[in-house]
């Protein structure tokens, strides 16, 4: 729709509009109001260019949209009844749990094994680990290409799929080659759109399932979808949508908590949210009712640090990872949390 800033636009003015939207195959219909005609658009007015050249005349007020940005991970697509299962639990119909560590040491693999098979026991489906890990530091520990083959063998031993993170396009192949069956899109480059291609042209075909997270400094929730856009666009909608906290942070917290988006997130998009409590908070006391609330926004999974000994870890673990037994406190209560929701209890 377009809105005049005046009462309704001149014979040059339409005359003007009419010659962009049809150079986008697309017209115009004036809607007469008791006040104000506006115009609507006939055709798709996705086109950002055309929209763009329409908001840049100085008589438009503004444009609103009807269609969504998005065509895929619309929650009105023709994609809209798509399921994810992995680890034997279908998004949506059950609580997906990932868990495990945020850094795997090369040096201690061990503690990784113990983590896995304790995560496993607590009710978690997926294993989490990092492989390679982005730093704000250059001297901090950027993880290890060894790492993949600890992640691969936990998985070996546990029997559980993985999910691990990549930042380029040699990690993303090796993760492809491995068969790893969750790849991780981290805060940092869920908006670095040459890599969202580069992962969606690489799942094609494949029942890879990519977790993507949100922007440490994402604004407009279109735009969260819209990355995964990018990635289902290849043709594989395996997509689960990762709040995780923003910036700036809250006074005692790693990052601004931003569980609540979720109910905005389902009135938008089909595609599962996975709610990250870990990184949303930073602390692990704050971990567990973090995870609860995210659970009674509607949140259809939890990705949680978790390590056997957090104390000697490495990464983030010793301060925000949780241990085993926390991990099967938090996935209880909100299962019985998950149960009360879906059966409309309050």
């Amino acid at each position: 729709m377009i809105l005049p800033k005046a009462s309704k636009l001149t014979p040059e003015q339409i005359e003007e509009v009419t010659a962009i939207v049809t150079e986008f195959d697309c017209c115009i219909h004036p809607i007469v109001g008791a006040v104000r005609t506006i115009y609507a658009i006939v055709g798709d007015e996705r086109d950002e260019l055309m929209i763009n050249r329409l908001e840049g005349l100085p008589y438009v007020e503004r444009i609103d949209r009807i269609q969504s940005p998005f065509k895929l991970m619309d929650i009105r697509s023709d994609l809209s009844t798509h399921k994810i299962t992995i680890g034997g639990t279908t998004l949506g119909e059950d609580l997906l749990v990932i868990a495990g560590q945020c850094t795997i040491d090369p040096k201690n693999p061990q503690y990784f094994y113990e983590t896995a098979q304790a995560v496993k026991e607590a009710g978690a489906q997926v294993l989490r680990g990092g492989v390679w890990k982005p730093r704000t530091n250059p001297y901090a520990f950027q993880g290890d290409d060894r790492s993949l083959e600890i992640l691969l063998e936990a998985s070996r031993r546990t029997g559980l799929p993985v999910d691990t993170e990549v930042m380029d396009e040699d990690q993303l192949q090796l993760v492809i080659d491995a068969g790893v069956q969750m790849i991780q899109v981290g805060a940092r480059n869920a908006l670095n759109y040459s890599l969202l291609r580069q992962i969606g042209a690489a799942v094609v075909n494949r029942p890879t399932i990519v977790l993507l997270k949100r922007s440490i400094h994402m604004g407009p929730l279109n735009e969260f979808i819209s990355a995964a856009e990018y990635i289902a666009n290849f043709g594989n909608p395996n997509v689960i949508l990762c709040p995780r906290g923003t910036s700036p942070a809250m006074d005692g917290y790693r990052n601004f908590p931003d569980e609540s988006i979720v109910p905005l997130l389902k009135e938008r998009t089909w595609a599962p949210v996975v709610v990250d409590p870990s990184h949303s908070v930073g602390k692990a006391s704050y971990v567990p009712p973090c995870a609860l609330a995210a659970v009674a926004y509607g949140a259809d999974g939890l990705c949680i640090e978790a390590h056997v000994q957090p104390s000697k870890g490495i990464g983030d673990d010793p301060k925000q990872a949780v241990t085993p037994e926390t991990l099967a406190k938090i996935i209880r209560k909100a299962k019985a949390l998950w149960t009360l929701r879906e059966n409309g209890d309050h």
